[in-house]
């Protein structure tokens, strides 16, 4: 129970869910990016919302999820979650959410997400207005 970090990158064979985590309530820093196996929904990481600093679950195709269900994590300062399924909208962020976040990759299932292709062109002005807010609280998150 006092891990505080855990890396299984890159293993395609490792079949595991997000769940099995629950056992290790101290940890910090999840590195599991690149695992075709792992499963799960990301509000299981709610668990460690007074700990964790650092996710990386990026190409884990498996894993689903809202980004906003790690919104008030006070320590995440490297959210990496390229290439999942993971949905949600950073118009949805608010002034007090992600308050540690340093480094994000979202996926383009996520509006404004890397790759994000948007469908109407009235979409912009929104999406501009809550980049401009996050960069000026955070000026090296974009």
């Amino acid at each position: 129970p006092l891990l505080q970090e855990l890396s299984i990158a890159c293993c395609q064979n490792l079949k595991f869910d997000l769940d099995v985590l629950r056992g290790f309530p101290l940890l910090e820093v999840l590195d599991f990016r690149d695992n075709q196996h792992l499963t799960g929904n990301i509000s299981s990481l709610r668990a460690f919302k007074g700990t964790l600093k650092s996710l990386d679950i990026s190409r884990c195709l498996s894993v689903r999820g809202n980004i906003m269900e790690l919104a008030d994590f006070p320590h995440l300062k490297n959210l990496y979650l390229y290439n999942t399924p993971v949905t949600g909208d950073i118009r949805d962020i608010k002034a007090n959410d992600f308050p540690a976040l340093e480094n994000f990759y979202l996926p383009n299932t996520v509006h404004g997400g890397m790759n994000y292709e948007f469908r109407h062109v009235s979409e912009v002005p929104s999406f501009m207005h809550t980049v401009y807010l996050l960069s000026q609280r955070t000026p090296t998150l974009f």
